[in-house]
């Protein structure tokens, strides 16, 4: 089958199954003409490359996870769980990270609440418009926590 075959079939952009290929993931054969060409195997091996994007594994994991799939063996599915434990911690920090992040911003946003408490509300202007408001900085209340 033709690119666009194997793109539209395994739900991908004919840009990624080039990029697949320059990666050394997928591979094709070639027409005298040039055109790449695929074989059915080809749409569940970009399927399975999907799914390990969506694990959030780069190309170069995937590569390495990729023997396992290519020559099962008892070798080749021990470096890949060690590979896929490696990801997952790696991810499990990850995740670590972005919870202190958020913890940090609700404290900030807490602080930003109390502080936006202690503005005075300002009466209207002659003209209509809101009076010049308490303009302590922020960052000074902010900065206490």
């Amino acid at each position: 089958m033709r690119i666009g075959e194997l793109a539209a079939r395994a739900g991908v952009s004919v840009r990624s199954l080039r990029y697949y290929e320059q990666r050394g993931l997928l591979t094709s054969t070639r027409t005298p003409s040039g055109q790449r060409r695929y074989t059915e195997h080809d749409v569940d091996r970009v399927r399975f490359i999907q799914g390990l994007y969506a694990a959030n594994l780069s190309s170069g994991t995937i590569a390495e996870l990729m023997p396992c799939r290519d020559a099962p063996s008892k070798h080749n599915s021990d470096a890949t769980l060690e590979r896929m434990a490696r990801e997952r911690a790696r991810i499990t920090a990850q995740i670590d990270d972005l919870l202190r992040a958020r913890d940090t911003l609700d404290s900030m946003v807490a602080v930003a609440r109390a502080h936006r408490e202690t503005l005075p509300h300002p009466a209207p202007a002659a003209d209509g418009s809101a009076a010049p408001r308490n303009t302590t900085p922020l960052s000074s209340a902010a900065a206490s926590v």
